[in-house]
């Protein structure tokens, strides 16, 4: 007999609804993360914000995010877990090397996405090698996102 997971875990989706706006996604990534006992409860709660992390290597060429804000699980003891600690990353060796590379040598930045659990309960980071918009980028994405906004409202008035 096997212990069924709640389907409650399957909605946990914290997004850095930012990512989108401020930097232009190359390609996409989802990494594992190293959490306490607390901080996956707290992340299975919904008490997680990624708006301000990034990403960066250590001397050893390990991924970890910075800046991730966890905030305290509600019913641990005195054992609960610094809110922003810097977290380690988990992905492949050649994904790490190929991240690595790109970042020293071409100057861009990893940005975490999204942050989700999986099926299996494991919490998963969705994180993405990026370039940084210039400003007009940015006024680009803005015009781009009105007008669609206006051309589904045009035809949501047309159908009725």
């Amino acid at each position: 007999m096997f212990l069924l997971l709640p389907k409650m875990q399957n909605t946990i989706n914290i997004k850095n609804k930012r990512a989108r706006f401020e930097y232009e996604l190359l390609d996409k990534y989802t990494a594992g993360i190293v959490l306490a006992g607390t901080e996956i409860k707290a992340i299975r709660e919904g008490r997680a914000s990624i708006s301000e992390s990034f990403c960066e290597f250590n001397n050893r060429d390990e991924l970890f995010v910075i800046n991730m804000q966890i905030d305290e699980y509600s019913h641990a003891s005195h054992f609960n877990h610094k809110p922003k600690a810097e977290r380690k990353l988990l992905l492949q060796k050649r994904e790490l090397k190929k991240l690595s590379k790109e970042v020293n040598t071409s100057g861009l930045t990893i940005v975490p996405l999204r942050v989700f659990v999986n099926e299996r309960g494991f919490a998963k980071m969705q994180i993405a090698l990026a370039k940084g918009k210039k400003l007009y980028d940015k006024r680009e994405s803005i015009k781009d996102r009105d007008n669609k906004r206006d051309l589904d409202r045009i035809k949501k008035n047309f159908n009725n």
